[in-house]
């Protein structure tokens, strides 16, 4: 195969010759003009994206095809088992820890469910699962020595798989789409474990629609199956009020052996008082706090400190080290806060100093605290804060809900919600459509206005 790093690329241009709305991705590989037709622009962002990762990791691209050589062993690959392989191998190196987690857990899931129908002797599911997930789908762990069960599954895996263009048909494809609604102890998967899955799925597809090695995506074809509906709405159940946030602050300083309740109480505030995820306040660094002693002070979030396997990450470490959510790598986001939560870090700062990066929280080693050991600090201190009915209610069953309750205290006090969802990282239009039924007061206007009309 020829390649070459001489590649460049231009604008997605609609495409003017077609009466139906399609978008074409242009570019040059060694002075040689190529170019691609997608059905929507998204499809043909997400091509360009992909070719962009390529070039910049360093990928020679073919002269012939003009593809980059990680989309060219994709194509060469003829059962849906070796696509799979080679779809990971080029989404791997610019995806995050989490994504990677989703990729293999969904690949995972599908693939065994796409085998020929005389496939026999299955190995045991559980195997099969270990298989992928731990020696297959990761690069890295495809060069560990495999114990003779896992050896044995992935060989009848290689076997016993689907062609890709075997996914034209429906009713193969609908083998992979039922698989992702149950677990693996036969029961019913949740509706979000299952719409997660199904975008990775339809997403690889749709990768080898791209490659034209599908003729369209065939999960568009299936009009039986339906995924389940998922609640994409905070439920205002689990939004707490500024008294009972403060009186959960305060049992959490009794929790724990030591110190260790009252280090995290200032991690806690950020959430409930600064609307931070609980990612972006273990990134948090004295730097990044402007604290004056009196009136409002402001954090500018630079970092994040994801928790993942060890397994996904690039460091080895369980926490990644990355930029914000919705933010270009780098991109900082100004929040101001409120002159009590000040007061709280200011406090935390003199009685446990600071890391020598700098960050405000962590552990006696200075290692990332585990979602673990906050999520219990957390539930011991519900139980030490609320009345028992409230303790077994959903009212901020998980330390996230305090970050839900600042976003609808925010709106409820009718601060205008391109400015709230700038200090909370949302676009607008994710913000009102996840906060809907925590706003307060809408239902009271409607009706309002309707009586009004009524008697008017």
């Amino acid at each position: 195969m020829n390649t070459s790093y001489d590649v460049k690329f231009w604008d997605i241009r609609r495409n003017a010759s077609s009466k139906t709305p399609s978008y074409v991705v242009r570019w040059k590989v060694s002075g040689r003009e190529k170019s691609k037709t997608l059905r929507t622009k998204a499809l043909a962002e997400s091509f360009l994206s992909d070719l962009r990762q390529a070039a910049k990791r360093g990928e020679g691209f073919d002269l012939a095809t003009g593809l980059p050589t990680s989309m060219v062993k994709i194509k060469a690959a003829v059962t849906w088992f070796a696509f799979a392989l080679a779809y990971i191998d080029m989404k791997w190196p610019h995806a995050a820890a989490k994504t990677r987690d989703s990729l293999t857990d969904a690949l995972a899931t599908v693939t065994p469910a796409l085998v020929n129908d005389d496939a026999t002797d299955a190995p045991d599911p559980l195997v099969l699962r270990e298989a992928l997930r731990q020696y297959a789908l990761p690069p890295a762990c495809r060069e560990l020595s495999q114990p003779e069960d896992i050896r044995r599954a992935l060989s009848w895996l290689d076997r016993h798989s689907l062609h890709v263009s075997d996914l034209a048909k429906v009713r193969n494809v609908r083998l992979g789409l039922d698989a992702l609604t149950l677990r693996l102890d036969g029961g019913a998967a949740a509706a979000t474990t299952i719409a997660r899955k199904r975008s990775v799925f339809y997403n690889a597809l749709q990768y080898a629609v791209d490659l034209e090695e599908l003729p369209a995506n065939p999960i568009d074809k299936v009009k039986a199956w339906k995924p389940p509906k998922v609640r994409e709405v905070v439920d205002r159940r689990v939004v707490v009020n500024p008294k009972q946030a403060r009186e959960l602050l305060t049992a959490v300083t009794y929790v724990g052996r030591l110190t260790r309740g009252r280090h995290l109480r200032a991690f806690f505030a950020c959430l409930y008082f600064g609307g931070l995820r609980p990612a972006e306040a273990l990134g948090l660094r004295k730097q990044d706090c402007h604290l004056p002693e009196t009136g409002w002070g402001r954090l500018v979030l630079v970092k994040s400190k994801p928790q993942a396997n060890k397994k996904w990450t690039n460091s080895g470490q369980a926490h990644d080290d990355r930029g914000l959510k919705h933010r270009a790598q780098d991109e900082g986001r100004p929040v101001p806060i409120p002159p009590e939560l000040v007061a709280i870090l200011r406090d935390h700062i003199e009685e446990f100093g600071v890391h020598d990066d700098g960050r405000l929280f962590r552990t006696s080693r200075g290692g990332v605290i585990s979602i673990g050991t906050y999520c219990d600090t957390w539930k011991a201190a519900r139980a030490l804060a609320l009345p028992p009915e409230q303790v077994v209610s959903p009212l901020a069953a998980r330390p996230y809900d305090l970050r839900h309750a600042a976003v609808s205290l925010w709106l409820n006090a009718g601060v205008a919600a391109p400015d709230v969802a700038e200090r909370a990282g949302h676009g607008v239009d994710v913000l009102l459509k996840v906060y809907a039924k925590c706003i307060d007061g809408g239902a009271d206007i409607a009706n309002q206005r309707i009586d009004h009309a009524l008697n008017s």
